[in-house]
């Protein structure tokens, strides 16, 4: 899953997780669950926007034994929205060199800005994956810019379910259906960029954007 906890793990254990995670058959490619970016936000540990500065190869561990190799990316911190308790500043993100483990690639010495989420180790370092929500700034929605300072936060007791086919059902009153796959054949579509799987006080989860309510074609899917 996207949001394994990796907290408490090692360097050289998180490189082995990822490489036994690795569905067999699939030869070098990286794969990764679905998730939508709210589960994205409320399962990652940390949550920032930032600025990519310069990136150094450095080793997975003091082991010389040890082959593995991460990518050490500087970056420039703009803004936190997860994880005050565990880090202040971020310097600098660390995410392994070989793709076949999900190394992210960024760009560096530009002015692209990114949101990256994240799991933050033991030694207190942050390690991103390509199963995180990692995006270019600019290709946020002002739904999904807003929903990082409160709304995606305070729902994290909403569960999301990914609908591949028809028909979807709900099963469990906290539960919202994503069905941008099904309706657009990709994962972040309208639905993942426009609206939020909030709770009512009566612990129901419905679908909202800002003050609108679900579009009736999210609706019409769970119908049999």
């Amino acid at each position: 899953m996207p949001w394994s906890p990796l907290d408490a793990l090692s360097w050289a254990l998180v490189l082995r997780l990822l490489a036994l995670l690795r569905p067999p058959g699939l030869g070098e490619a990286c794969t990764c669950a679905p998730a939508h970016p709210q589960q994205h936000v409320c399962h990652s540990a940390l949550v920032i926007r930032a600025k990519i500065s310069s990136e150094k190869v450095v080793p997975a561990s003091e082991d010389p034994t040890d082959t593995q190799k991460l990518i050490r990316y500087e970056i420039k911190q703009i803004k936190m929205f997860k994880g005050f308790e565990k880090a202040k500043d971020v310097q600098y993100v660390y995410t392994p060199f070989d793709s076949s483990l999900c190394g992210v690639k960024l760009e560096t010495n530009s002015q692209k800005q990114y949101l990256l989420t994240g799991q933050i180790l033991s030694d207190g370092k942050v390690f991103i994956h390509l199963c995180n929500y990692i995006e270019p700034w600019e290709d946020l929605s002002w739904v999904q810019r807003e929903s990082l300072n409160h709304h995606y936060h305070q729902n994290c007791g909403c569960q999301i379910t990914t609908c591949y086919a028809v028909p979807c059902t709900i099963s469990a009153p906290n539960e919202c259906l994503w069905t941008d796959w099904l309706l657009e054949r990709k994962l972040y579509g309208y639905q993942a960029q426009h609206y939020v799987c909030m709770k009512h006080v009566d612990g129901i989860c419905t679908w909202y954007r800002g003050h609108l309510h679900l579009r009736k074609e999210y609706v019409d899917i769970i119908q049999p």
